[in-house]
Protein backbone atom coordinates (compact mmCIF):
# COMPACT_ATOMS: atom_id res chain seq x y z
CA UNK A 1 0.00 0.00 0.00
CA UNK A 2 2.92 2.54 -0.53
CA UNK A 3 5.09 4.21 2.66
CA UNK A 4 3.30 4.85 5.72
CA UNK A 5 3.92 8.50 7.37
CA UNK A 6 4.04 9.24 11.01
CA UNK A 7 0.11 9.47 11.18
CA UNK A 8 -0.23 5.79 9.83
CA UNK A 9 -1.71 7.18 6.36
CA UNK A 10 -0.32 7.00 2.87
CA UNK A 11 0.50 10.29 0.86
CA UNK A 12 -2.71 9.52 -0.50
CA UNK A 13 -4.74 9.46 2.46
CA UNK A 14 -3.50 13.15 3.44
CA UNK A 15 -6.18 15.98 2.92
CA UNK A 16 -4.89 18.61 0.74
CA UNK A 17 -2.00 16.95 -0.33
CA UNK A 18 -1.87 15.47 -4.30
CA UNK A 19 0.61 13.21 -6.05
CA UNK A 20 3.03 15.70 -8.34
CA UNK A 21 1.68 16.09 -12.13
CA UNK A 22 3.80 15.74 -15.27
CA UNK A 23 4.10 19.77 -17.08
CA UNK A 24 2.05 20.79 -19.94
CA UNK A 25 2.94 19.53 -23.38
CA UNK A 26 4.49 21.89 -25.53
CA UNK A 27 3.26 23.90 -28.17
CA UNK A 28 2.45 22.06 -31.41
CA UNK A 29 4.45 23.13 -33.95
CA UNK A 30 2.51 23.98 -36.38
CA UNK A 31 1.51 26.77 -34.13
CA UNK A 32 5.21 28.11 -33.89
CA UNK A 33 5.73 28.00 -37.54
CA UNK A 34 2.25 29.90 -38.24
CA UNK A 35 3.61 32.54 -35.44
CA UNK A 36 6.91 33.27 -37.27
CA UNK A 37 5.38 33.43 -40.49
CA UNK A 38 3.15 36.30 -39.55
CA UNK A 39 6.27 38.16 -37.81
CA UNK A 40 7.72 37.38 -41.18
CA UNK A 41 4.68 39.11 -43.32
CA UNK A 42 4.62 42.04 -40.84
CA UNK A 43 8.69 42.63 -41.24
CA UNK A 44 8.65 42.45 -45.05
CA UNK A 45 5.35 44.79 -44.99
CA UNK A 46 7.23 47.10 -42.96
CA UNK A 47 10.18 46.74 -44.73
CA UNK A 48 8.41 47.48 -48.39
CA UNK A 49 6.79 50.33 -46.91
CA UNK A 50 10.14 52.14 -45.81
CA UNK A 51 11.62 51.51 -49.54
CA UNK A 52 8.88 52.91 -51.42
CA UNK A 53 9.27 56.44 -50.90
CA UNK A 54 13.37 55.67 -51.79
CA UNK A 55 13.62 53.63 -54.49
CA UNK A 56 12.91 53.84 -57.85
CA UNK A 57 10.83 51.53 -59.76
CA UNK A 58 11.83 48.67 -61.98
CA UNK A 59 10.24 48.99 -65.33
CA UNK A 60 10.18 45.78 -67.78
CA UNK A 61 10.55 43.21 -65.11
CA UNK A 62 8.53 41.08 -66.65
CA UNK A 63 10.92 41.27 -69.74
CA UNK A 64 13.56 39.56 -68.10
CA UNK A 65 13.00 36.94 -70.93
CA UNK A 66 13.81 39.72 -73.60
CA UNK A 67 16.43 39.44 -75.59
CA UNK A 68 20.07 40.72 -74.44
CA UNK A 69 22.74 42.83 -76.47
CA UNK A 70 26.34 43.57 -74.32
CA UNK A 71 26.16 46.26 -71.47
CA UNK A 72 28.32 49.25 -72.16
CA UNK A 73 30.03 51.47 -69.69
CA UNK A 74 28.46 54.71 -68.08
CA UNK A 75 30.55 57.56 -69.12
CA UNK A 76 31.62 59.97 -66.30
CA UNK A 77 29.40 62.67 -65.58
CA UNK A 78 30.09 66.16 -65.74
CA UNK A 79 27.52 69.06 -64.26
CA UNK A 80 29.24 72.35 -66.21
CA UNK A 81 27.58 72.82 -69.84
CA UNK A 82 30.86 74.54 -70.90
CA UNK A 83 33.44 71.90 -70.18
CA UNK A 84 33.60 69.25 -72.82
CA UNK A 85 31.63 65.47 -72.10
CA UNK A 86 33.09 62.91 -72.37
CA UNK A 87 31.94 60.53 -74.98
CA UNK A 88 29.20 57.78 -73.95
CA UNK A 89 29.95 54.38 -76.24
CA UNK A 90 26.60 53.16 -77.80
CA UNK A 91 25.34 49.64 -77.76
CA UNK A 92 27.20 48.09 -80.70
CA UNK A 93 24.40 46.00 -82.09
CA UNK A 94 21.57 48.87 -81.31
CA UNK A 95 20.74 49.82 -85.06
CA UNK A 96 9.13 61.31 -74.04
CA UNK A 97 7.01 69.29 -71.52
CA UNK A 98 6.27 73.04 -72.60
CA UNK A 99 7.45 74.17 -75.91
CA UNK A 100 9.43 77.54 -76.56
CA UNK A 101 7.66 77.85 -79.27
CA UNK A 102 5.01 80.65 -78.89
CA UNK A 103 2.22 81.95 -81.07
CA UNK A 104 1.17 85.45 -80.06
CA UNK A 105 2.83 84.76 -76.49
CA UNK A 106 1.38 81.72 -75.48
CA UNK A 107 3.21 78.21 -74.78
CA UNK A 108 2.56 74.93 -75.96
CA UNK A 109 1.02 72.85 -73.01
CA UNK A 110 2.52 70.38 -70.51
CA UNK A 111 2.72 66.76 -72.09
CA UNK A 112 -0.30 65.17 -69.61
CA UNK A 113 1.71 62.00 -69.72
CA UNK A 114 4.35 61.71 -66.58
CA UNK A 115 6.90 59.64 -65.32
CA UNK A 116 5.55 56.22 -64.16
CA UNK A 117 5.19 56.51 -60.00
CA UNK A 118 6.85 53.16 -58.42
CA UNK A 119 4.94 50.76 -56.43
CA UNK A 120 6.41 49.19 -53.22
CA UNK A 121 7.03 46.08 -55.04
CA UNK A 122 8.63 47.58 -58.04
CA UNK A 123 10.77 49.91 -56.07
CA UNK A 124 11.88 46.86 -54.09
CA UNK A 125 13.50 44.92 -56.93
CA UNK A 126 14.64 48.09 -58.59
CA UNK A 127 17.95 47.21 -57.57
CA UNK A 128 17.77 45.14 -61.08
CA UNK A 129 18.34 47.95 -63.63
CA UNK A 130 20.40 51.41 -63.82
CA UNK A 131 19.50 54.70 -64.88
CA UNK A 132 21.35 55.84 -68.60
CA UNK A 133 21.90 58.14 -70.68
CA UNK A 134 19.38 58.18 -73.87
CA UNK A 135 20.80 56.16 -76.60
CA UNK A 136 18.00 57.63 -78.68
CA UNK A 137 16.50 60.85 -78.84
CA UNK A 138 12.78 62.25 -80.34
CA UNK A 139 13.99 65.31 -81.91
CA UNK A 140 11.00 66.87 -83.37
CA UNK A 141 9.07 68.22 -84.83
CA UNK A 142 6.23 69.70 -82.82
CA UNK A 143 2.60 68.73 -83.81
CA UNK A 144 4.40 66.41 -86.10
CA UNK A 145 3.43 63.06 -83.93
CA UNK A 146 6.12 62.72 -81.44
CA UNK A 147 3.75 61.47 -78.76
CA UNK A 148 2.15 58.67 -81.00
CA UNK A 149 5.45 57.27 -82.16
CA UNK A 150 6.61 57.70 -78.53
CA UNK A 151 3.61 55.80 -77.14
CA UNK A 152 3.91 53.58 -80.02
CA UNK A 153 7.27 52.66 -79.46
CA UNK A 154 7.05 52.22 -75.46
CA UNK A 155 4.95 49.15 -76.33
CA UNK A 156 8.45 47.22 -77.33
CA UNK A 157 9.77 45.46 -74.74
CA UNK A 158 13.47 46.52 -75.00
CA UNK A 159 12.77 50.12 -75.21
CA UNK A 160 12.17 52.29 -71.81
CA UNK A 161 11.31 55.89 -72.10
CA UNK A 162 10.11 58.70 -69.73
CA UNK A 163 6.92 59.96 -70.23
CA UNK A 164 7.12 63.74 -70.03
CA UNK A 165 9.35 66.01 -72.28
CA UNK A 166 12.87 66.46 -70.12
CA UNK A 167 13.95 69.57 -71.95
CA UNK A 168 17.46 69.37 -70.97
CA UNK A 169 19.22 70.40 -74.37
CA UNK A 170 17.40 73.45 -74.87
CA UNK A 171 15.98 74.52 -70.98
CA UNK A 172 17.62 72.72 -68.48
CA UNK A 173 21.54 71.68 -69.91
CA UNK A 174 22.81 73.85 -66.75
CA UNK A 175 21.96 71.87 -64.70
CA UNK A 176 24.35 68.44 -65.82
CA UNK A 177 24.18 65.33 -67.29
CA UNK A 178 23.54 63.93 -63.72
CA UNK A 179 20.66 65.89 -63.64
CA UNK A 180 19.82 64.53 -66.72
CA UNK A 181 20.95 61.00 -66.15
CA UNK A 182 18.49 60.90 -63.29
CA UNK A 183 15.11 61.74 -65.02
CA UNK A 184 15.38 58.53 -66.90
CA UNK A 185 13.88 55.53 -66.40
CA UNK A 186 15.86 52.29 -65.11
CA UNK A 187 16.99 49.90 -67.95
CA UNK A 188 17.93 45.77 -67.76
CA UNK A 189 20.80 45.00 -70.30
CA UNK A 190 19.74 45.26 -73.92
CA UNK A 191 16.74 47.90 -73.28
CA UNK A 192 17.23 51.37 -75.02
CA UNK A 193 16.81 54.69 -73.13
CA UNK A 194 14.86 56.79 -75.10
CA UNK A 195 13.20 60.69 -74.54
CA UNK A 196 11.50 62.99 -76.75
CA UNK A 197 11.63 66.82 -76.87
CA UNK A 198 10.22 68.10 -80.22
CA UNK A 199 11.55 71.92 -79.58
CA UNK A 200 15.21 70.24 -79.85
CA UNK A 201 15.09 70.10 -83.81
CA UNK A 202 14.65 74.27 -83.96
CA UNK A 203 17.36 74.91 -80.88
CA UNK A 204 20.50 75.90 -81.74
CA UNK A 205 22.88 74.74 -79.47
CA UNK A 206 20.92 71.63 -79.47
CA UNK A 207 23.06 69.47 -81.85
CA UNK A 208 26.36 70.53 -80.05
CA UNK A 209 25.23 69.32 -77.08
CA UNK A 210 23.62 66.42 -78.21
CA UNK A 211 26.87 65.49 -79.88
CA UNK A 212 28.93 66.51 -77.08
CA UNK A 213 27.01 63.60 -74.73
CA UNK A 214 27.88 61.16 -77.46
CA UNK A 215 28.55 61.50 -81.36
CA UNK A 216 26.86 57.93 -81.26
CA UNK A 217 23.13 59.25 -80.29
CA UNK A 218 20.29 57.63 -82.88
CA UNK A 219 18.32 60.96 -83.26
CA UNK A 220 14.30 60.75 -84.83
CA UNK A 221 12.65 63.47 -86.31
CA UNK A 222 8.70 62.76 -87.41
CA UNK A 223 7.69 65.48 -89.83
CA UNK A 224 4.19 66.62 -91.07
CA UNK A 225 3.15 68.82 -94.02
CA UNK A 226 4.63 72.18 -93.01
CA UNK A 227 1.32 73.57 -94.08
CA UNK A 228 -0.88 71.43 -91.95
CA UNK A 229 1.41 71.09 -88.72
CA UNK A 230 0.97 75.16 -88.56
CA UNK A 231 -2.50 74.91 -88.58
CA UNK A 232 -2.10 72.34 -86.14
CA UNK A 233 0.07 74.47 -83.56
CA UNK A 234 -2.37 77.77 -84.05
CA UNK A 235 -5.21 75.45 -83.16
CA UNK A 236 -3.51 74.09 -79.61
CA UNK A 237 -3.18 77.22 -79.12
CA UNK A 238 -5.91 78.83 -79.75
CA UNK A 239 -7.87 75.74 -77.56
CA UNK A 240 -5.67 77.97 -74.64
CA UNK A 241 -6.65 81.44 -75.58
CA UNK A 242 -9.68 82.31 -77.54
CA UNK A 243 -8.91 85.49 -78.07
CA UNK A 244 -5.85 84.94 -80.31
CA UNK A 245 -5.53 86.87 -83.50
CA UNK A 246 -6.56 84.68 -87.01
CA UNK A 247 -4.89 82.01 -88.36
CA UNK A 248 -4.65 84.30 -91.24
CA UNK A 249 -3.56 87.55 -90.03
CA UNK A 250 -0.39 86.14 -88.12
CA UNK A 251 0.20 84.34 -91.38
CA UNK A 252 1.09 87.19 -93.79
CA UNK A 253 3.51 90.37 -92.74
CA UNK A 254 1.49 91.90 -95.52
CA UNK A 255 -1.61 90.34 -96.77
CA UNK A 256 -1.76 92.21 -99.85
CA UNK A 257 1.46 91.38 -101.18
CA UNK A 258 1.32 87.89 -99.71
CA UNK A 259 4.41 88.18 -97.79
CA UNK A 260 4.47 85.43 -94.91
CA UNK A 261 5.53 86.11 -91.83
CA UNK A 262 9.01 83.84 -91.12
CA UNK A 263 8.88 85.27 -87.61
CA UNK A 264 6.12 83.53 -86.45
CA UNK A 265 6.64 80.15 -84.91
CA UNK A 266 4.09 78.47 -86.44
CA UNK A 267 5.42 79.13 -90.18
CA UNK A 268 9.31 78.99 -88.92
CA UNK A 269 9.34 75.51 -87.89
CA UNK A 270 8.28 73.88 -90.96
CA UNK A 271 11.51 74.95 -92.37
CA UNK A 272 12.78 71.44 -91.82
CA UNK A 273 15.63 72.00 -94.58
CA UNK A 274 16.75 75.02 -92.97
CA UNK A 275 16.66 73.25 -89.52
CA UNK A 276 18.48 70.11 -90.86
CA UNK A 277 21.78 71.80 -91.71
CA UNK A 278 23.14 72.65 -88.17
CA UNK A 279 22.38 68.36 -87.32
CA UNK A 280 24.22 67.44 -90.56
CA UNK A 281 27.42 69.35 -89.52
CA UNK A 282 27.05 67.02 -85.65
CA UNK A 283 25.55 63.59 -86.91
CA UNK A 284 25.78 61.55 -90.28
CA UNK A 285 22.55 61.23 -92.17
CA UNK A 286 22.83 57.97 -91.43
CA UNK A 287 22.15 58.56 -87.90
CA UNK A 288 19.12 59.66 -88.05
CA UNK A 289 15.45 58.83 -89.05
CA UNK A 290 12.74 60.77 -90.48
CA UNK A 291 9.12 59.61 -89.83
CA UNK A 292 6.39 60.75 -91.73
CA UNK A 293 3.79 62.01 -89.45
CA UNK A 294 0.99 61.35 -91.99
CA UNK A 295 1.80 57.52 -92.70
CA UNK A 296 2.10 57.56 -88.65
CA UNK A 297 -1.76 57.98 -89.22
CA UNK A 298 -2.33 55.72 -92.19
CA UNK A 299 0.00 53.14 -91.99
CA UNK A 300 1.04 53.13 -87.69
CA UNK A 301 3.05 49.31 -88.59
CA UNK A 302 4.72 50.49 -91.65
CA UNK A 303 6.27 53.56 -89.85
CA UNK A 304 7.48 51.55 -86.83
CA UNK A 305 8.77 49.10 -88.75
CA UNK A 306 11.12 51.54 -89.87
CA UNK A 307 12.22 52.46 -86.50
CA UNK A 308 12.80 49.42 -85.10
CA UNK A 309 15.08 48.44 -87.77
CA UNK A 310 16.81 51.86 -87.24
CA UNK A 311 17.20 51.13 -83.50
CA UNK A 312 18.22 47.62 -84.18
CA UNK A 313 15.28 45.97 -82.42
CA UNK A 314 13.59 42.86 -83.18
CA UNK A 315 9.93 43.23 -85.40
CA UNK A 316 7.99 43.03 -82.28
CA UNK A 317 4.72 45.69 -83.18
CA UNK A 318 2.80 44.72 -85.79
CA UNK A 319 -0.53 45.73 -87.50
CA UNK A 320 -2.06 43.40 -84.01
CA UNK A 321 -1.17 46.56 -82.09
CA UNK A 322 -3.13 48.97 -83.36
CA UNK A 323 -6.85 49.86 -84.30
CA UNK A 324 -8.51 52.72 -85.82
CA UNK A 325 -10.59 54.97 -83.87
CA UNK A 326 -12.88 56.60 -86.34
CA UNK A 327 -13.86 59.25 -83.58
CA UNK A 328 -10.86 60.41 -83.09
CA UNK A 329 -9.43 59.62 -86.98
CA UNK A 330 -6.68 58.06 -86.02
CA UNK A 331 -4.75 55.15 -84.59
CA UNK A 332 -4.81 53.48 -81.12
CA UNK A 333 -2.95 50.96 -79.10
CA UNK A 334 -5.35 47.48 -78.22
CA UNK A 335 -3.38 47.29 -75.33
CA UNK A 336 -0.76 49.97 -73.90
CA UNK A 337 2.55 49.76 -72.19
CA UNK A 338 2.18 47.72 -68.93
CA UNK A 339 -1.78 47.48 -69.33
CA UNK A 340 -4.45 45.45 -71.04
CA UNK A 341 -6.71 47.73 -71.84
CA UNK A 342 -6.72 49.52 -75.22
CA UNK A 343 -5.25 53.22 -75.19
CA UNK A 344 -5.48 56.35 -77.22
CA UNK A 345 -3.71 59.73 -77.13
CA UNK A 346 -5.40 62.45 -74.91
CA UNK A 347 -7.99 64.81 -76.01
CA UNK A 348 -5.43 67.66 -76.74
CA UNK A 349 -4.56 65.25 -79.29
CA UNK A 350 -6.77 65.20 -82.85
CA UNK A 351 -8.24 68.48 -82.14
CA UNK A 352 -10.69 69.96 -85.42
CA UNK A 353 -9.12 73.17 -86.94
CA UNK A 354 -10.80 75.63 -88.03
CA UNK A 355 -11.55 76.42 -91.80
CA UNK A 356 -9.16 78.14 -93.38
CA UNK A 357 -9.78 80.10 -96.91
CA UNK A 358 -8.29 77.99 -99.86
CA UNK A 359 -6.43 80.78 -101.18
CA UNK A 360 -4.20 81.51 -97.81
CA UNK A 361 -3.82 77.61 -98.12
CA UNK A 362 -2.67 77.84 -101.61
CA UNK A 363 0.27 80.99 -100.65
CA UNK A 364 1.24 78.88 -97.72
CA UNK A 365 2.14 75.92 -100.00
CA UNK A 366 3.40 77.66 -102.52
CA UNK A 367 5.77 79.55 -99.85
CA UNK A 368 7.14 76.01 -98.44
CA UNK A 369 7.59 74.11 -101.80
CA UNK A 370 11.14 75.28 -102.42
CA UNK A 371 12.10 74.26 -98.69
CA UNK A 372 10.00 71.06 -99.38
CA UNK A 373 12.27 69.90 -102.16
CA UNK A 374 15.21 70.66 -100.65
CA UNK A 375 14.05 68.66 -97.50
CA UNK A 376 13.44 65.63 -99.93
CA UNK A 377 16.79 65.95 -100.95
CA UNK A 378 18.90 66.36 -97.57
CA UNK A 379 17.03 62.98 -96.45
CA UNK A 380 16.13 61.22 -99.63
CA UNK A 381 13.05 60.49 -98.82
CA UNK A 382 9.94 62.51 -100.72
CA UNK A 383 7.42 62.92 -98.58
CA UNK A 384 4.51 63.91 -100.82
CA UNK A 385 3.36 67.50 -98.93
CA UNK A 386 3.09 68.82 -102.56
Amino acid sequence: MGQRLSGGRSCLDVPGRFLPQPPPPPPPVRRKLALLFAMLCIWLYMFLYSCAGSCTAAPGLLLLGSGSRSAHAQPALVTAPNETFPKMPFRASLAAGKDKTVVAGSQEEQSPEAPDSPSPISSFFSGSGSKQLPQAIIIGVKKGGTRALLEFLRVHPDVRAVGAEPHFFDRSYHKGLAWYRDLMPRTLEGQITMEKTPSYFVTREAPARISAMSKDTKLIVVVRDPVTRAISDYTQTLSKRPDIPSFESLTFRNRSAGLIDTSWSAIQIGLYAKHLEPWLRHFPLGQMLFVSGERLVSDPAGELRRVQDFLGLKRIITDKHFYFNQTKGFPCLKKAEGSGKPHCLGKTKGRAHPAIAREVLRQLRDFYRPFNRKFYQMTGRDFGWD
